[in-house]
């Protein structure tokens, strides 16, 4: 009876001990970012500051004077740049991969199998082996050093469309075949039956798309020239080569990269547990 009162608890402490492992680099990460210029670098490694400053993050987000000029992290343009970016990509990405996936999963048209196989054969074809042919062709159509540039490699993820297609084969053919029957077409069956019953499914795939574009450095770095058009990824990139050992400044850098997607995962989570989990559908 004693081992199991114990086995909750030590389950908990358990959880409790893996989930503190993960948030302490964050925890510190924030720490560090408040500290005066120079101090995470002392010995004995500090783990509280001496006194909190937000001179790291005045310095990174506002133009500041030195020596008498003004120099521009140009962190803000960078930040809408990405913000930009990854709500098109997201965007345009979803309007291809749905419908993609549903039409793998529930209609019947000539070549399916032999297409989802190909897609499947692509999983494992790693995406850096197709960045040089890819940048030449974006050359010859004009499109490097442009966002297009940067946003349509992504739209059409094999993962995401298998993603899809996998969560829609879950659809009972019962509830498709009656709305057929009933004169509803392919579209309307789509988007009255399907996308409803997808919904957290879509807000997942939302988040992937939305991290995977955000996230994204060297294909950035590959195809943007202008650093007016660069993504946070790559101008946070230019700062660590002219302040590696700067580490409260390169912090707060991490810290305004983390912070957005931090706050939509935790404001989209209801949606993207349940997404995980499959159960918002049952057959």
């Amino acid at each position: 009876m004693a081992v199991r009162r114990l086995r909750p608890l030590l389950s908990t402490a358990l959880v409790a001990g893996i989930t503190a492992l993960t948030i302490a680099p964050l925890l510190y990460m924030v720490v560090v970012s408040f500290m005066p210029r120079g101090e995470s670098t002392t010995l004995p490694t500090p783990l509280w500051p001496s006194h909190w400053s937000g001179e790291n993050y005045y310095e990174l987000l506002v133009r500041r004077s030195i020596d008498g000029a003004w120099f521009d992290y140009r962190i803000v343009p960078a930040l809408v740049n990405s913000l930009a970016i990854a709500a098109i990509a997201t965007a345009l990405g979803l309007l291809l991969t749905v419908p993609a996936g549903y039409a793998f999963a529930k209609l019947r048209f000539r070549g399916r199998a032999r297409l989802l196989q190909i897609l499947i054969a692509s999983l494992i074809v790693p995406g850096q082996v197709a960045m040089l042919p890819l940048f030449l062709i974006f050359k010859e159509l004009g499109l490097v050093n442009s966002y297009a540039g940067v946003i349509l490699p992504s739209l059409a993820g094999i993962f995401a469309i298998l993603f899809v297609r996998q969560a829609t084969l879950a659809i009972p053919d019962e509830m498709i075949d009656a709305a057929r029957i009933d004169g509803a077409g392919e579209v309307r069956i789509f988007v009255s039956i399907v996308l409803p019953l997808l919904t957290p499914i879509v807000v997942t795939l939302a988040l992937f798309l939305f991290l995977g574009s955000w996230n994204d450095f060297l294909w950035p770095l590959i195809v943007l020239a202008d650093q007016h058009l660069y993504t946070l990824p790559v101008a946070i990139a230019a700062i660590g080569r002219e302040h590696a050992a700067d580490g409260e400044l390169m912090m707060a850098a991490a810290v305004v990269t983390t912070m957005p997607v931090l706050l939509l995962f935790l404001a989209l989570q209801r949606y993207y547990l349940t997404g995980l989990l499959g159960g918002s559908i049952k057959g």
